[in-house]
C-alpha cells in the first residue's frame, strides 16, 4: 500500500519538472515542485489510536506561513467523503519537512476521517502544491465490559467463585493483569488473588475461599486497554453476595429429649434449602445406639431431612443422631461441622397402684375404681371401652372411664352389689404419649362390703352449741358420699325456732350438706336442725333415723376493727400506700364501700380514693400518691355493719405519717400472679443434690415430667404435688383443674413483667462499668447494659431504703462468679430488686444472690448458691444443692 501511495507524488514531481511549478497567479520560481511524500496515518489505515497526531511529510522544506487551518484540514464523516462535513478542531505545527495536526480532543472512536492538504501550501521558493492531497483513515474502537460473572447484585454466589469480566474486543493482556486493573474488595479490604486473561475475558481467582454471607465489590479500572491502547470509558464496578453456610436450625426429637416414641421418625430442619443428593447419601444422616448403627432410610423435603428407622427403636434407650459435613446447600457449601444430638426413648408404661388395692375387702358400693400409671398416658387410649373394664364373674359392669394426671378412673353406672367379688382390667390398649403400650394386661380383684347405712358424723354448730353467730350457715357431714338430690329436698334438711320453720336454702358438696338461712337468726334464741331419713347415700341407703341437734345464738355483739395497716401513729409510710382495716367479723360489703364509711383526710381536706372489701378487710386506695412527710387521718364510721346488720359502737380513727421523701428508683415491677412462685419456668426445672426451696414452684406449658430431681408426691386432689426439697407446692400444666389455668396465667404475668421491666427508660444509667459492676455500691435506680453484665467474687452492694427500688436491664448474659455476694445496705429489700436479662443468667458456686431474676432463657445455679428472691425464666432453671427463698 505504501508503494501505491508514492506513485502520485512522483508523478506530480515529474510533471512539475517537465512543465514547471507555476500555479494560478503565483510567480514561478524554478526548482522542484513540492509534493506530499508520506502521511501518518497512511491512506486507508484503520484502528488508528484516538489521540493520534496527523502528519504530512513533504519532499522539501515548505513555507510554514502557507500551512494553516484552511490549507490543512481534517473532516469527520461516514463511509462517503461527501458526508464528511464536520471539521476536527486542532492546532497545526511545522518542523523540518513535516506538518503536524494535533486534534484539540481525542478523535471519535470507530469513525472515518478525511484529510486534505490544499494547493495553497508552498515551498520556501514559492512553488505551490500542484493538486490537493486527500486521504482517509478510520479510528479504533473504545473497549467495553460486555458482561461479568457473577452478575451485579447476585446472591448465593459460591465461596470458591472465580470472578470474570468479558470485553467487547481483544484487550492488551499486559494492561489487564496489572495489579490495579482487576480488583476485588470486601468493604474497604482488598482480597488477594491472581488475574489472568484469555480470548476477550479477564479472570480474578481469589487466593482463599470467600467468606460466607458476605458482600464483595469487583472493579475493572480504566487501566484496561485494547490493542490500540484505548482504555475503557469508565470503571466497571459490580457487587455480589456469597451464599450462607447452612446450619441445622432444629431437630425432632430435640437434643436430650426423653420419653421419645419408639416408632419415632427423626428429623433435622436446615437454615436453608439443601442439595438433596448430599442429604440422602447413607453417610450424611446416621443414627446409632452406642456404637451400633441403626438401619433406616433418609429422605429430604423442603428444608427438612428425615431418618426413618427400619424397625421400632428400643424402649428406654439413648440414641445419637448425626448430620455430617457431607450435607451441602444448593451453592455447594457444607455445614461447618457435624451436628450431633441425643435422645432417649420412653419406657414401657406400667400400673403403679390401684384403688381399691388388689384383694381389698369391704369396698364401698359406690366406689370409683382407679389405676395410677408410671407415666402420663395417651388419654384417648384410656377412655376406650375396651381398655379399662370391670366384671363381676363373667358379667361386664357398665360404667364410664375418665383420665386425669396419671390416673384412670372407672365409675360404675350404678352401685356395686354387696358382698361380691369384682375383677378390674387395664388392657394393653393403654398407651403412653409416646405410643408405647403396656407389656401385658393388668388385672386385680376386690370384694364389696355389706350394706351399711350412712350416718351424720358431725355438725356445725355442734349439738347444744351456744353463742352461735346470727349469720351462721348450718352444716352436717356424712359418713359417706350422699345422693345430692335426696339432700337438697326441702323436707330433708330443716331448721326450726321452736315450732316455727326457718326459711333457707340447702346445698350439698363432698360429704357435707349446708343450710343457709334466708335472713340472719335472732339473737339469744334456741334452734333445732334436723336431717331426715329422706337422706340417702349413692347406693340408695337411707340414714337409720332422723338426726336432730340444737344450738343457741349469742347476744348482739358489735363488730370492731381488730387491726390497721398502717398502724396508728406509724411513720415513714410509703406514698403509694393502700390503707387497710381488718374487722373482728365478716362485714356487709355494701356498708363498707359507701363513700362515707371509710375516709382519709389530710387535716380537714378529704383525700379522693376508692374503697374495696374482701374477707374481713376493707381497703382504701388513694387516687394519687400521698404527700411526703405529711400526717393523715383514717376513719371507719359507724356506717360499717356486719352481716347481721350490727353497726360498730363508735367511729374508729387512726393516723399515720408518710415518708419524708419518696422512695428512690424506678418503682416496683408488677409481677402479677408470677410473684406467687419462688421458681416459675416454661420448659422445666431440674435439680441435683440437697436443694431447699421455700415457696411454690411451677411449669407451663410443659408438663410435670419437665420437673426432675424432686421426687414429687402427688396430692390427692391431683392439683399439685409436694417434695422434701420444697417448702410449698409444685404445680404443672398437666395437673387437675384449676392448676393449668393458674400456672398459664402466672406465665403470662411473668412475660408481661419482663416486657414492662425491659421497657423502662426514665433516668436510665447506661453501660455502667462497661458491663462489670464488681466491687461497686449502687444507689436505687434504673441501670441498662447494651452487652452482658459481670459480677466477680468482689460482689456488689445495693444501698438504699426499704421502699427504694432497683431495675437492671441486661442485653446479654448475666454472669456471677463463684463466691460473689450481693450485699443489701441501708434497709434495702430483695423484693424491690429486679435483674432482667434478655439471654441467660449463670450463677457460680457459693453465690449469695438477692432479688427477682427474670430471664429470657436459662437460669443456672451452681453448687451451694443461695437466692433470696424469685427465679422466673421463659425457658429452664437448673439447680445444684441450691437454696431459694421467696421474699
Amino acid at each position: 500500500m505504501k508503494a501505491k501511495n508514492l506513485i502520485l507524488p512522483f508523478a506530480i514531481l515529474f510533471i512539475a519538472l517537465f512543465f514547471g511549478c507555476k500555479k494560478d497567479n503565483f510567480k514561478e520560481i524554478k526548482g522542484v515542485c513540492p509534493v506530499v511524500s508520506s502521511t501518518s496515518p497512511f491512506a486507508g489505515e484503520t484502528s488508528v489510536i484516538l489521540n493520534k497526531v496527523i502528519t504530512v511529510t513533504f519532499n522539501e522544506a515548505m513555507n510554514p506561513a502557507t500551512i494553516t487551518k484552511s490549507s490543512f484540514t481534517i473532516m469527520e464523516g461516514s463511509t462517503l467523503k461527501s458526508s464528511a462535513t464536520t471539521p476536527v478542531l486542532g492546532t497545526i505545527t511545522y518542523s523540518g519537512t513535516t506538518a503536524s495536526f494535533t486534534p484539540s480532543s481525542p478523535l471519535a472512536p470507530n469513525t472515518n476521517f478525511y484529510c486534505t492538504v490544499t494547493t495553497s501550501v508552498k515551498d520556501v521558493n514559492g512553488n505551490a502544491l500542484q493538486v490537493n492531497h486527500v486521504w482517509n483513515f478510520s479510528t479504533s474502537t473504545i473497549p467495553a465490559v460486555l458482561s461479568n460473572d457473577p452478575l451485579d447484585l447476585a446472591t448465593n454466589v459460591v465461596l470458591n467463585k472465580v470472578i470474570s469480566a468479558k470485553f467487547s474486543e481483544v484487550m492488551d493482556s499486559t494492561s489487564i493483569i496489572a495489579a490495579s486493573t482487576f480488583t476485588l474488595k470486601q468493604g474497604t479490604t482488598p482480597i488477594a488473588g491472581t488475574v489472568s486473561y484469555k480470548d476477550t475475558t479477564a479472570y480474578f481467582t481469589p487466593n482463599n475461599t470467600l467468606l460466607a454471607n458476605t458482600t464483595y465489590t469487583a472493579t475493572i479500572s480504566t487501566a484496561a486497554k485494547n490493542l490500540a491502547g484505548n482504555s475503557i470509558a469508565s470503571e466497571r464496578v459490580w457487587t455480589f453476595t456469597t451464599s450462607k453456610i447452612p446450619t441445622v436450625l432444629s431437630t425432632d426429637p430435640v437434643n436430650l429429649a426423653t420419653n421419645v416414641a419408639i416408632n419415632k421418625v427423626i428429623s433435622a430442619k436446615f437454615s436453608e434449602v439443601m442439595d438433596s443428593t448430599s442429604i440422602t447419601a447413607a453417610s450424611t444422616f446416621t443414627l446409632k445406639q452406642g456404637t451400633t448403627s441403626i438401619a433406616g432410610s433418609v429422605s429430604y423435603n423442603d428444608s427438612t431431612a428425615t431418618f426413618t428407622p427400619s424397625s421400632n427403636l428400643q424402649s428406654g434407650t439413648t440414641y445419637t443422631a448425626t448430620i455430617s459435613t457431607a450435607a451441602k446447600n444448593l451453592a455447594g457449601n457444607a455445614i461447618a461441622s457435624n451436628y450431633v444430638w441425643t435422645f432417649t426413648t420412653s419406657k414401657i408404661p406400667t400400673v403403679l397402684s390401684t384403688d381399691p388395692v388388689n384383694l381389698a375387702t369391704n369396698v364401698a358400693l359406690n366406689k370409683v375404681i382407679s389405676a395410677k400409671f408410671s407415666q402420663v398416658m395417651d388419654s384417648s387410649t384410656i377412655t376406650a371401652a375396651s381398655t379399662f373394664t370391670l366384671k363381676q364373674g363373667t358379667t361386664s359392669i357398665a360404667g364410664s372411664v375418665s383420665y386425669a394426671g396419671t390416673t384412670a378412673s372407672f365409675t360404675p353406672s350404678s352401685s356395686l352389689q354387696s358382698g361380691k367379688t369384682y375383677t378390674a382390667t387395664i388392657s394393653t390398649a393403654a398407651k403412653n404419649l409416646a405410643g408405647n403400650a403396656m407389656a401385658s394386661n393388668y388385672v386385680w380383684t376386690f370384694t364389696t362390703g355389706t350394706i351399711i347405712a350412712p350416718t351424720v358424723l358431725s355438725t356445725d354448730p355442734l349439738d347444744l352449741a351456744t353463742n352461735v353467730a346470727l349469720n351462721k350457715v348450718i352444716n352436717a357431714t356424712f359418713s359417706t358420699a350422699m345422693n345430692a338430690s335426696t339432700i337438697t329436698a326441702a323436707s330433708t334438711f330443716t331448721l326450726k325456732q321452736g315450732t316455727t320453720s326457718i326459711a333457707g336454702s340447702v346445698t350439698y358438696a363432698g360429704t357435707t350438706a349446708s343450710f343457709t338461712p334466708s335472713s340472719s337468726l335472732q339473737s339469744g334464741k334456741t334452734y333445732t336442725a334436723t336431717i331426715s331419713t329422706a337422706a340417702k347415700d349413692l347406693a340408695g341407703n337411707a340414714i337409720a333415723s332422723n338426726y336432730v341437734w340444737t344450738f343457741s345464738t349469742g347476744t348482739i355483739i358489735a363488730p370492731t376493727v381488730l387491726s390497721t395497716d398502717p398502724l396508728d401513729l406509724a411513720t415513714n409510710v410509703a406514698l403509694n400506700k393502700v390503707i387497710n382495716a381488718t374487722f373482728s367479723t365478716a362485714m356487709d360489703a355494701s356498708t363498707i364501700t359507701a363513700a362515707s364509711t371509710f375516709t382519709l383526710k389530710q387535716g380537714t381536706t378529704p383525700i379522693a380514693g376508692s374503697v374495696t372489701y374482701s374477707g374481713t378487710t376493707a381497703s382504701f386506695t388513694p387516687n394519687s400518691n400521698l404527700l411526703g412527710n405529711t400526717t393523715y387521718t383514717a376513719t371507719i364510721s359507724t356506717n360499717a355493719k356486719n352481716l347481721a346488720g350490727n353497726a360498730m359502737a363508735s367511729d374508729y380513727v387512726w393516723s399515720f405519717t408518710t415518708l419524708s421523701s419518696p422512695p428512690l428508683g424506678p418503682g416496683v415491677v408488677n409481677l402479677g400472679t408470677s410473684g406467687n412462685f419462688a421458681i416459675l419456668t416454661k420448659t422445666g426445672i431440674s435439680n441435683t443434690g440437697a436443694t431447699l426451696i421455700t415457696g411454690d414452684i411451677g411449669v407451663s406449658p410443659i408438663d410435670h415430667t419437665a420437673i426432675t430431681g424432686f421426687s414429687e408426691t402427688m396430692d390427692a386432689t391431683n392439683q399439685f404435688s409436694t417434695s422434701i426439697y420444697v417448702v410449698g407446692k409444685i404445680y404443672a400444666a398437666d395437673y387437675a383443674p384449676p392448676t393449668p389455668t393458674y400456672v398459664s396465667t402466672a406465665i403470662s404475668d411473668q412475660e408481661t413483667a419482663f416486657t414492662t421491666a425491659n421497657g423502662l427508660t426514665t433516668n436510665v444509667i447506661v453501660d455502667l462499668g462497661a458491663g462489670d459492676i464488681s466491687g461497686m455500691t449502687l444507689a436505687p435506680g434504673l441501670y441498662k447494659w447494651s452487652t452482658g453484665l459481670l459480677i466477680t467474687n468482689a460482689g456488689v452492694t445495693l444501698s438504699g431504703g426499704p421502699n427504694d427500688t432497683w431495675v437492671f436491664q441486661i442485653s446479654g448474659d448475666f454472669t456471677i462468679d463463684n463466691d460473689a455476694i450481693i450485699t443489701l445496705a441501708g434497709g434495702a429489700q430483695a423484693k424491690n430488686i429486679f435483674w432482667v436479662t434478655a439471654t441467660q443468667a449463670l450463677l457460680g458456686s457459693n453465690v449469695n444472690f438477692k432479688g427477682n431474676l427474670l430471664a429470657k432463657n436459662l437460669i443456672s445455679l451452681n453448687t451451694s448458691t443461695t437466692v433470696l428472691g424469685r427465679l422466673l425464666s421463659q425457658k429452664a432453671v437448673t439447680l445444684q444443692a441450691s437454696i431459694v427463698t421467696k421474699p
